[in-house]
């Protein structure tokens, strides 16, 4: 006994020496050279990595010695370990408590070897994972133990375990499936997706303080690879090496906007349309007050003539305020009178203006698309997008109209370009100019993209302005 209390005491003289060791470590780290902080970076995580194994061998002694017990213990824990009281003491006091009521100790009075609470004792005891981890591992051996044969689940929970220690506990669930598939019992994987497939679910639109439309979406393995399979790769990043752009779109924004492609793509299909000769993507109402739809920064009032249409703006200046959508479950979101031209290429809309005290004036007219016949010749023509650099399919594209319909522009194929979501927001965004060629050029293309940005604006500017009219009035 005495020998026991005498390398205890010995023990805790080095911890307390190891504790004063680090305690001002940042006054002794400004002389370390650079080649020694990695090796006192490893040290110092040993020493973590024992300090959390024993915290929860110390527990367990205290609960098998009867000085704590039962729920008690978490108490104990958080007393004696504040540091644990961030995060930590639930999964301590859960593992010490499990290993103080197995029922197969062996002569060391731990759990038995074979079974997955042994497994995940002696890797929590030896400084492998810490108790959090180790509780993960136990919850999932429990929900895969009836799913597996017995033989396999010692097997399983050491996979698990190495799984968890070098990537995380999120990422061992995803070893689920296979373990399921070559270890459970017949028609255990199947069952499993059955289960799933009832829990599977998108929620509704949720529009947040009227910006971003938020969704919910769970999904099924077989769901996820399909959806995957679609969006995967129109969402790579796509660097553009004949103008030198690079792709500066965020991961989600490429996702989303594959998604919408795709979506854009499958409703054409679905209304009788083929990649030929795609009809209109929406058909979207628009509530929008006159107000708000002819005022601009110059107060210059929009016309409504053929050639400026209810939409027309001055050179270079966007009409103010904002639309807001009807009849879908998007109601209420809003919508710049830029998006509703650009949305004005490829889709039908109906346009219902409202008087200063909201009340209907007019119906505008839908706006004209392009025919079948013509979808099918800017097919055969183009090819696909026709922004410089890009490969994007003809059947990820839509008809633009290079001079805006909402500016007068006409709806014929001179007046037309094939470009897909990405650029078609992209050229109205930058407000870009093309030139459409009878003929194609050198290189085989009917369309020039002048990329200077609002080259738009400018050349709108010489079809309202002739050079020959200014100098007449000059």
């Amino acid at each position: 006994m005495a020998t026991g209390t005498g390398e205890l005491e010995e023990r805790r003289s080095l911890l307390k020496a190891a504790t004063d060791a680090l305690t001002d470590l940042d006054e002794a780290l400004a002389a370390a050279p650079g080649d020694d902080l990695g090796d006192l970076m490893e040290l110092l995580d040993t020493l973590a990595a024992r300090a959390s194994a024993a915290r929860v061998q110390v527990t367990l002694e205290a609960v098998r010695r009867g000085e704590v017990a039962g729920s008690a213990t978490h108490a104990w824990v958080r007393t004696h370990a504040p540091s644990l009281r961030q995060s930590g003491a639930a999964a301590v006091t859960r593992l010490a408590l499990d290993v103080a009521a197995d029922d197969t100790p062996t002569h060391r009075n731990d759990p038995g070897p074979d079974t997955p609470l042994g497994i995940v004792w002696a890797a929590v005891h030896d400084a492998h994972i810490d108790a959090h981890t180790g509780c993960a591992v136990l919850r999932e051996t429990t929900r895969l133990a009836p799913l597996l044969e017995s033989a396999a689940l010692p097997t399983a929970t050491s996979g698990l375990l190495a799984l968890a220690a070098e990537y995380g506990p999120s990422v061992m669930r995803r070893l689920r499936p296979r373990l399921l598939a070559e270890h459970g019992h017949d028609g255990a994987l199947e069952d499993l997706h059955t289960r799933l497939a009832a829990a599977a679910r998108l929620s509704m639109p949720h529009v947040e303080s009227g910006d971003l439309t938020e969704y919910q979406l769970w999904m099924t393995p077989a769901q996820a690879a399909t959806l995957e399979a679609a969006i995967g790769p129109p969402s790579a990043p796509a660097p553009n090496d004949d103008t030198g752009e690079a792709d500066l779109r965020p991961a989600g924004q490429r996702r989303v906007e594959a998604l919408t492609v795709v979506c854009a793509t499958a409703t054409a299909h679905t209304t009788g349309a083929h990649d030929t000769d795609r009809g209109p993507d929406t058909t979207l109402h628009l509530t929008i007050p006159l107000a708000d739809l002819t005022t601009t920064d110059t107060a210059t009032p929009a016309t409504t003539s053929d050639t400026g249409g209810l939409f027309a703006t001055p050179t270079g200046t966007p009409a103010r305020g904002a639309g807001t959508v009807l009849a879908t479950t998007a109601d209420g979101t809003l919508l710049t009178p830029e998006t509703a031209r650009r949305l004005g290429c490829d889709a039908a809309l109906l346009v219902h203006l409202l008087g200063t005290r909201g009340e209907p004036l007019t119906l505008t007219r839908i706006l004209r698309l392009f025919t079948r016949g013509q979808r099918r010749h800017l097919l055969l023509r183009d090819r696909g997008c026709t922004y410089p650099g890009c490969t994007a399919p003809a059947a990820w594209t839509r008809a633009h109209h290079v001079h805006h319909w909402a500016d007068g522009g006409p709806t014929d194929i001179t007046n037309a370009a094939l470009l897909c979501e990405r650029h078609h927001t992209h050229v109205h965004r930058r407000r870009l100019w093309a030139e459409v060629h009878q003929h194609p050029d050198d290189h085989g293309t009917h369309v020039t993209w002048d990329l200077t940005p609002h080259s738009y604006d400018r050349h709108l500017d010489t079809l309202e302005h002739p050079p020959d009219q200014a100098d007449a009035v000059a």
